[in-house]
C-alpha cells in the first residue's frame, strides 16, 4: 500500500512537470523565452513558431498522461529521457543566450530524469 501511494505521488509529480511545461509554457499563455528558443531553430520560418510550440506543448501534455497511465513505464522513461536531452541540447545549441542559467537548467533536468528512472525501476522491481 505504501509503495503504491509513493509511486502514484511520484508519477503525479512527473506528470505535472510535463503538464506545466506543455500547457502553460508553450500553449497558453506561453512564455516569451520558450517562443524565442523555438524561434531560433534554424530553417523554422517565423510563421511556424506558434504551430511548433503548440505541437511541442501538446506532445508534452500527452507524455504527462502516459506517465499517469503507468503503461509501458520503461518506454515512457526512455522517451522522456530522449525529449529532455533533446530539448536541453537544442536550447543550448541554438539559443544559448536565452537560457539565463544553463547549469541550473541542466541540474534540475538531471534530478527530473533521476526521479523518472527511480519510479520506473520501482514499478518494474
Amino acid at each position: 500500500m505504501q509503495r503504491t501511494w509513493r509511486v502514484t505521488a511520484a508519477r503525479w509529480a512527473i506528470a505535472l512537470v510535463w503538464f506545466y511545461e506543455g500547457s502553460w509554457c508553450k500553449i497558453w499563455p506561453g512564455r516569451a523565452d520558450q517562443r524565442g528558443i523555438v524561434g531560433d531553430v534554424p530553417l523554422l520560418p517565423d510563421w511556424a513558431v506558434t504551430a511548433a510550440l503548440v505541437a511541442i506543448g501538446l506532445a508534452e501534455v500527452a507524455v504527462g498522461v502516459w506517465v499517469l497511465s503507468g503503461l509501458w513505464a520503461r518506454s515512457a522513461a526512455l522517451l522522456q529521457t530522449v525529449l529532455v536531452v533533446a530539448f536541453n541540447f537544442g536550447g543550448l545549441l541554438f539559443s544559448p543566450g536565452r537560457i539565463a542559467e544553463p547549469g541550473r537548467m541542466l541540474t534540475q533536468n538531471l534530478a527530473f530524469l533521476a526521479l523518472i528512472w527511480v519510479v520506473t525501476w520501482t514499478v518494474d522491481a
